[in-house]
């Protein structure tokens, strides 16, 4: 038997192997990062598993944190389902977090961003239990009515706080004045400003980009400019809002001139801007201005979007230059109905139909649905082209597309039916449309009795007229007209007199043109200063005698006055488009195409005139008038005399 070996008992043994745990920090980490990490991809099935599973060995200050990283992802991907699981999760365990106002303002912007009002006004009136609720949560809910339609009910939710004594702040000034923006509470939005004004801290950038919308949206323009002139920084927000200002008020030059000063003071434009700013050159046909921005367009690095490149699209159709438009068109990589709309309208007023019609019928083979917007544009061209049949067959077949007739399709019919002599059949048509007829519509029966001579129906028709639109100066103007070409002098003085007890006056005749970056205006009988120059009367002379050389001889019915023959040649003259393509003769290059805009029809004789000038002058001559865009070229006009 072997014997017992007995060791010491204080004899230690030494080895190198050593026991240790992981820190909760450590695990904490890798948490929060496998959460952030699930989050940010969108696998939010998982996230809620790792929240809902996790041991909750950390802190509640880092619980509060996962929940709120979870929430957040929820709202970015207006994911109602998963953020009602959490809450769900979170009600049944009654965790303590939901205890804290920012989760609480997160859910509230859940719900609200998902359309669930109902909801958020669950969770925020559970909040505001407490009498030490937090701004924030007042101004979620707030932002959550607004943003749902209900802005009045956002007012009442900021009077509600200011009435617990929370004290607003630039958050709450904010989203109050965009309710009110929205709502157009004007009383309201200027004591918001009051309340701002007098409020210890500054207004920020945002407060005071609201505070220009709201004036904006109110129309008080005075008040815009007084705002922006004292704002302490400006940024590209700010610049936007102005620049949408002038352009709401129609101060279409001052537009311009703010998008140019934006640009001197080194602030960069974002497609806003440029989505703003294009229309406007599009109204004043500014296609020099229009090029320009085009131009930075191609210099930036950003790509641009459909949008923008509609407002390019619809800025080069209406300034007449059907090719470029044609380019850009074929160019754009991603094309929507606005797009197709947009180039449809550009061959309309641009007198080319028949190319409208066959891409109309590339739309279709594209799988492109048309809608209103469509039919109107090819029934417009139709009219304007002389295409009775092709019209009425369109005005048929468009509900075969699932497009309804609606009053301006009517309006086109009429000018369609009208425009060909078929007054009858379009009085047939005026007068059984199944809705109330609208203004646009007898205007174009009237137009068409002006075009044919019809004193009778022309008379029918303008009481119809005037029963709709009484103060529309348009309708007496033509009224007046038709009796003056029937030599009718005492009825035109009759309804001269009534213009006169009812306070409407005539539109002058008024004409602009580009020329580089200033825009020269003219209105009838006016530019005496220009009428007396040198360089005018050289121009005038020169070209009167080429016209005349070329067989062209005044028109002097278009002058409706009842004054002599010699009068009436000398206002002929004086037509603002007359002295617009002088102005351009002498200030532009041989060769250069002259583009001019008005405010109302090109009469007969202009007509003829310019038909002359572009073939002695070698010029294209580009006139917009209120209809559409005449082309004059080597003697003929685009519209083939049926305008």
């Amino acid at each position: 038997m072997l014997p017992v070996i007995c060791l010491p008992t204080n004899i230690t043994v030494k080895t190198n192997i050593t026991a240790t745990t992981t820190p909760r920090s450590t695990n904490n980490q890798r948490h929060r990062a496998t959460l952030k990490s699930l989050c940010k991809w969108g696998n939010l099935d998982e996230a809620l598993g790792l929240i809902e599973s996790s041991k909750k060995l950390t802190p509640i200050e880092g619980e509060e944190e996962d929940i709120s990283l979870f929430l957040h992802a929820c709202i970015s991907r207006r994911s109602l389902e998963h953020g009602r699981k959490l809450h769900l999760h979170l009600l049944r365990s009654q965790n303590r977090v939901l205890e804290n106002p920012t989760l609480k303002s997160k859910l509230i912007t859940l719900y609200s961003v998902c359309g669930r009002v109902d909801e958020a006004r669950r969770v925020f009136q559970r909040g505001i239990g407490d009498q030490n609720a937090p701004q924030s949560l007042w101004v979620a809910m707030a932002i959550g009515c607004s943003r749902n339609g209900f802005s009045d009910e956002a007012l009442l939710i900021y009077r509600d706080m200011l009435s617990r004594s929370v004290k607003p702040g630039n958050f709450a000034f904010s989203m109050a004045l965009k309710a009110c923006s929205d709502s157009g509470n004007a009383l309201v939005g200027r004591a918001i400003h009051a309340q701002i004004l007098k409020h210890d801290g500054e207004a920020d950038q945002v407060v005071n980009n609201a505070l220009l919308g709201f004036y904006v949206e109110c129309g008080s323009f005075d008040e815009v400019l007084k705002v922006f002139e004292v704002m302490p920084q400006r940024n590209v927000v700010s610049w936007n809002t102005l620049i949408a200002g002038f352009a709401v008020q129609g101060r279409l030059f001052e537009t311009l001139g703010a998008f140019r000063v934006m640009q001197g003071e080194g602030m960069w434009f974002s497609w806003i801007t440029l989505t703003t700013v294009l229309p406007v050159c599009a109204q004043l046909t500014a296609l020099h201005s229009g090029k320009e921005i085009h131009g930075q367009i191609v210099k930036s690095r950003k790509n641009a979007d459909v949008p923008l490149l509609n407002s390019l699209l619809d800025m080069y159709a209406k300034c007449g230059v059907i090719g470029y438009c044609e380019k850009l068109f074929d160019r754009m990589h991603s094309k929507d109905l606005t797009s197709w709309n947009t180039m449809l309208a550009g061959y309309s007023i641009n007198s080319q139909i028949n190319k409208g019609l066959a891409l109309f019928d590339k739309m279709f083979r594209s799988g492109i649905e048309p809608d209103g917007i469509t039919f109107v544009s090819l029934l417009s061209g139709c009219s304007h082209s002389g295409l009775t049949s092709e019209g009425k067959r369109l005005f048929i077949e468009m509900q075969d597309y699932g497009v309804q007739p609606s009053l301006e399709h009517y309006a086109c019919l009429v000018d369609i039916l009208g425009r060909s002599g078929k007054l009858d059949e379009a009085l047939a048509v005026a007068e059984n449309i199944p809705m109330k007829p609208s203004g646009s519509i007898w205007g174009s029966l009237l137009n068409s009795c002006r075009l044919y001579g019809n004193v009778p129906l022309a008379e029918i028709v303008a009481e119809r007229l005037f029963e709709i639109e009484l103060n529309n100066p348009g309708n007496y103007v033509m009224l007046s007209n038709i009796y003056a070409n029937a030599g009718m002098w005492e009825d035109v003085k009759r309804v001269r007199e009534m213009m006169g007890m009812t306070g409407i006056k005539k539109d002058a005749g008024c004409s602009w043109i580009q020329i580089k970056h200033k825009i020269h205006t003219f209105v009838a009988g006016g530019s005496s200063d220009l009428r007396c120059s040198a360089e005018y009367n050289k121009i005038w002379n020169e070209l009167s005698n080429a016209v005349k050389d070329l067989g062209y001889i005044p028109n002097t019915s278009v002058v409706l006055h009842d004054i002599n023959e010699e009068m009436k040649a000398i206002w002929v003259c004086e037509h603002s488009e007359r002295l617009a393509a002088v102005f351009a003769l002498i200030h532009t290059g041989a060769g250069m195409p002259i583009r001019i805009t008005k405010n109302l029809r090109v009469c007969v004789d202009c007509h003829s005139w310019m038909k002359a000038v572009s073939k002695v002058t070698k010029r294209l001559v580009v006139l917009r008038d209120t209809n559409r865009f005449h082309h004059f070229e080597n003697g003929n006009c685009s519209c083939k005399d049926y305008w």
